[in-house]
């Protein structure tokens, strides 16, 4: 029997009058309905027209069709075996063909259709059946990638013995990432049935799967899920097996070790090798940091994906599995203790030192979600962690560095020479370590944790022991050598924190500063007039020394103007401003600006990754104003109500110079949403002169154009402190 099988229009009309009987309520009539189909099944292609009517027949209603289709699973259940092969393939080539009716009903029936086929031991016969309805995932029409979503979750819930079996050659392998895909899914009807169709149980085993491939990708759904609203509701029952799989994770493989020279104990001494030099990127402090309040803010999880270990793949099951603890200890809070404390008793006094070392990293991942419950045991735990500083491989005091930074918050809220005082000593004497990994790791403890330190380091005596280690490790680093990233971070920090207690050394440091500042200047003007004589300079040293002298300014105060006055400072940062940097910047933009745009449109998206999309999409603006200000309509909104609840800083001051530059581009783009962006204004309580001077361009220029009547009216929809606000601060 051929695909064009046609029906005989007599005897689909029978068959349509049989099925409209069937939905009556009167008992008899239905007796009498399944007499007749009884009878009709022994005629092979009545399978066909009930196939047909499902699927073709669009001008029937939904329910006949659905229920034409419902019959035809009963008969598939009872008697497929029977199917002449002609009447098999034309039945599933109908539902493969139709997975995406535009109908939802027709959608599931087709699925239960296809669901049941394959339950009957059809798989086997039925070779393109999963990747015909894998390769529909990716069609973009949502129908479709519903429809085959709606069938593989079916499949995947009555199959899943034979789905993971040699029989089929393990085709979870193949499909369990391709689902991994669709978590992001816009749709929860398509994000939903992922996470109830892949058996818990198998992604355990997967977790722990000697191919690292299969392993990485399994970790990563359980990192996924952990990042999803009804993570708690699916995985309380699975946390007993699963955290023992996540922290086993987390322990540092063979390869990792050699990878890392984790055999190389002294290497100060080793000049760095071409591959040691890896690019960095180096960021200004950001909006995150200013919300800090528990000491282990959001903004840290660069040095939370571990710096210890860059030097291997930028993603592995080690940091996976260490994001996946971290995030489900957001989750459930303290509720993760009782299957972690077992573990990390056993792991943190371990005699081999990989376990050691993982366990001091499961420590560190817990302690932003399980904060609470630990402080319990952290009267234990910290001098523990200080002793590890100590410990004879450099692995081992680089993680702890990191961990013990976590705590910091916790640290100096007890009496200063309980725990203080101790793990200052000690941290302070590895950044002066004979291994360079350590040395960084210390820096960024010290740069972490500084401003949870910065109360108690105004003492005299936390000076004198804070200060000499890093002026020691500042006069050994030359100004080319990439180590001092780390400590230039460090001491901006620390010379907040010291505030007055850091002049006897200002004025070495400021100076250095600016002849970094300096350097990148002129060997940018070198290549630019001689692009093929001279190398473009690293931008990283003028960035990070130009935060170190941000943080110099907000330390000393007043203090600064000798320093200012006795040199070029401010010619340089001039020359800084005009930095080619938006030539560089232009190309990019397309690439970036449609994923910021939707991470600010997203619903339920973390507070401070709002704010630090809002400023760099604000700053975007700035150097590309062309090619931003399109899509202003698309973000304004979000954008003014995401920085309007921080604080005036740097970060919203360059932000909101985008905006502005935006608006004057593109003023159309913030028609719609001109109360939010004078809302937006209205959270300033003290911009500078010439940020007020746009913003009054800006509102006396939208005011001008429609109108005082009309102005009146709008502003009339203000609440009563903004109308305020902006008529005394702006005049409108």
């Amino acid at each position: 029997m051929e695909y064009e099988w046609k029906p005989d229009e007599h005897g689909l009309q029978q068959i349509l009058q049989l099925l409209k009987e069937s939905q009556s309520p009167d008992t008899s009539t239905q007796r009498s309905v399944q007499q007749k189909l009884e009878q009709l099944n022994q005629f092979p292609d009545f399978n066909n027209y009930l196939i047909f009517v499902l699927t073709k027949l669009k001008s029937e209603d939904e329910p006949t069709r659905s229920l034409s289709g419902l019959i035809l699973k009963n008969n598939v259940k009872a008697h497929f075996q029977n199917f002449p092969n002609g009447v098999t393939d034309f039945i599933k080539s109908e539902c493969l063909n139709n997975i995406g009716d535009s109908s939802p009903l027709i959608r599931a029936t087709v699925g239960i259709l296809i669901t049941t086929i394959a339950s009957k031991g059809e798989l086997q016969n039925w070779p393109e059946l999963l990747p015909k309805l894998c390769s529909l995932l990716d069609s973009e029409d949502y129908n479709t990638c519903e429809g085959a979503f709606g069938a593989l979750q079916k499949i995947c819930e009555d199959s899943t013995e034979i789905l993971d079996s040699d029989v089929l050659e393990r085709p979870l392998n193949v499909m369990i990432p391709k689902f991994l895909q669709f978590f992001k899914h816009s749709s929860p009807k398509i994000r939903m049935p992922i996470i109830w169709f892949v058996d818990a149980k198998y992604m355990l085993q997967r977790t722990q799967d000697p191919d690292e491939n299969v392993s990485l990708e399994a970790c990563e759904f359980w990192l996924t899920l952990a990042e999803q609203n009804i993570c708690k509701e699916v995985l309380t029952r699975h946390l007993e097996k699963l955290i023992p799989v996540l922290v086993n994770g987390m322990k540092y493989s063979e390869i990792d070790i050699i990878l890392l020279k984790g055999d190389v104990e002294e290497d100060e001494a080793v000049p760095d090798s071409e591959q040691d030099i890896r690019p960095r990127f180096h960021r200004s402090k950001t909006v995150a940091q200013q919300h800090e309040e528990d000491g282990i803010g959001e903004d840290d999880e660069d040095d939370d994906e571990l710096d210890d270990d860059d030097t291997i793949s930028d993603w592995n099951i080690r940091k996976c599995s260490a994001a996946a603890l971290d995030v489900l200890a957001n989750v459930f809070r303290d509720e993760l203790l009782p299957h972690i404390l077992p573990l990390l008793k056993e792991l943190l006094f371990h005699q081999e030192w990989v376990v050691k070392e993982s366990g001091i990293l499961v420590l560190g991942a817990i302690a932003e979600g399980c904060m609470q419950g630990m402080i319990t045991y952290l009267p234990e735990l910290i001098p523990h962690l200080v002793q590890c500083l100590s410990d004879k491989k450099a692995l081992v005091r680089s993680i702890t560095c990191w961990t013990l930074s976590r705590y910091a918050h916790w640290v100096v809220s007890q009496p200063p020479d309980m725990y203080l005082k101790p793990l200052m000593t000690e941290l302070l004497k590895r950044i002066l370590d004979s291994n360079k990994r350590v040395q960084e790791a210390a820096c960024r403890s010290l740069n972490i944790g500084s401003d949870d330190l910065s109360s108690p380091l105004d003492g005299a005596e936390y000076i004198q022991m804070l200060m000499p280690p890093l002026i020691q490790k500042w006069n050994v680093l030359k100004d080319e050598d990439k180590d001092l990233f780390p400590l230039l971070e460090c001491l901006s920090s620390v010379a907040t924190a010291l505030q007055s207690g850091f002049l006897p050394y200002c004025e070495p440091v400021y100076q250095r500063c600016v002849n970094l500042v300096q350097k990148t200047l002129a060997q940018a003007m070198l290549h630019n007039a001689q692009p093929e004589q001279y190398e473009s300079p690293d931008k990283d040293f003028m960035i990070v020394a130009l935060d170190l002298l941000s943080g110099l300014a907000e330390g000393l105060g007043g203090n600064i103007e000798q320093l200012v006055a006795r040199s070029n400072i401010l010619t340089l940062m001039y020359q800084c401003m005009q930095y080619e940097e938006s030539i560089e910047m232009q190309p990019y933009i397309p690439m970036v600006l449609n994923q910021l745009v939707e991470i600010i449109n997203r619903p339920n998206t973390p507070k401070t990754l709002l704010e630090n999309t809002a400023i760099t999409i604000g700053r975007l603006g700035y150097v590309c104003p062309q090619e931003v200000a399109p899509m202003l309509q698309q973000f304004i909104r979000p954008w003014c109500t995401s920085l309007r609840n921080i604080r005036d800083n740097e970060e919203k001051d360059s932000a909101f110079r985008g905006i502005c530059t935006m608006i004057s581009v593109n003023p159309g783009g913030v028609v719609q949403d001109f109360i939010f962006f004078c809302d937006a204004v209205a959270s300033w309580i003290n911009p500078k002169e010439d940020l007020r001077d746009m913003f009054c361009k800006i509102l006396h220029g939208f005011k001008n154009q429609v109108g005082d009547e009309n102005w009146r009216r709008f502003s009339d929809q203000f609440p009563l402190p903004l109308k305020e606000r902006l008529a005394a601060y702006y005049g409108v």
